[in-house]
């Protein structure tokens, strides 16, 4: 009977302490997830909205700024994820040599982007590749362009742009995951490789990348959930220009609710566009990893 009651006593301390972490996640996770599913059904403008069942799910379908958000996003996702996600490999893979001289200092440097200010990064970035800009000057000292590149009024460059500033802002980020995972790898399985005559890029491609699929696959998918939330990059380089060449579902959300006139239900149908890309996309990266893996 004491032990019941003494059991009793710690369950109610327990759910006392979680207590207020279940209230706060319930107003600010549960609430809003809840009312963005029930506005997603709503049509109007403002504040004066009524339930339209299906209605926005077919707007989508007609809607070609949203067609063109959708397949920019998907272009972003498609291009650079692979390409920051092996940069951030080879990176580690160097840093991780012992021999290599610097090694902090170059750690550091490919890291900083990650924690500097998104503003100053962005306007650094604008400043950079402007029409008369450092990146200009030097192709043309070097004779490799004879006129300055209009990066940001062109809408081919200007993904080209984003890809280079996502990239470079959050290779460091994956980076880091990589060099922990290749510290704990065991240097006696390398030696042993080394010695039974494999190369340094079977050694790579044999012993590395196999003993990384886990982070692989972790960096993988949080770098697909970040990339389909594109936003803050665009917003502060682009404005999704020229002529939407740049405009992610994210920026369209946001335009969508607090740029134009107010479009609460659509809006919402959007960001549910982006939840279930995402829970599409990691599903199927788990299967592929784990059909791998056997």
């Amino acid at each position: 009977m004491a032990n019941e009651r003494l059991s009793r006593t710690e369950q109610i301390t327990g759910w006392t302490f979680i207590a207020p972490a279940l209230v706060l996640l319930g107003i600010f996770m549960l609430y809003p997830i809840l009312w963005s599913l029930w506005m997603s059904f709503q049509v109007g403008k403002g504040m004066n909205f009524s339930f339209g069942g299906f209605a926005n799910i077919i707007r989508l379908t007609k809607d070609p700024i949203f067609i063109r958000a959708l397949v920019n996003t998907l272009t972003f996702l498609v291009v650079q994820v692979p390409i920051m996600i092996g940069l951030a490999l080879l990176a580690a893979v160097a840093l991780n040599d012992p021999k290599l001289r610097f090694r902090g200092f170059f750690r550091t440097a490919i890291f900083l982007p990650c924690v500097t200010s998104l503003i100053a990064y962005s306007t650094l970035f604008k400043s950079m590749f402007a029409t008369d800009g450092i990146v200009n000057k030097m192709l043309m000292g070097l004779w490799i362009i004879q006129e300055p590149v209009h990066w940001l009024q062109d809408p081919f460059w200007a993904k080209v742009l984003i890809i280079i500033a996502i990239t470079w802002r959050w290779t460091g980020y994956n980076m880091v995951f990589y060099l922990a995972a290749l510290q704990n790898v065991d240097r006696s399985i390398y030696e042993a490789a080394r010695i039974d005559g494999a190369s340094g890029w079977h050694r790579f491609w044999y012993i590395t990348v196999p003993m990384l699929k886990p982070v692989i696959l972790f960096t993988t998918i949080i770098s697909t959930i970040g990339t389909l939330q594109l936003f803050d990059e665009v917003n502060n380089i682009t404005q999704g220009g020229p002529s939407d060449s740049t405009l992610t579902l994210s920026l369209y959300i946001y335009n969508l609710t607090f740029k134009f006139m107010p479009s609460f239900g659509y809006s919402a149908t959007v960001s549910w566009v982006i939840v279930l890309l995402v829970a599409v996309l990691s599903f199927l990266q788990f299967i592929v990893a784990r059909d791998r893996s056997k």
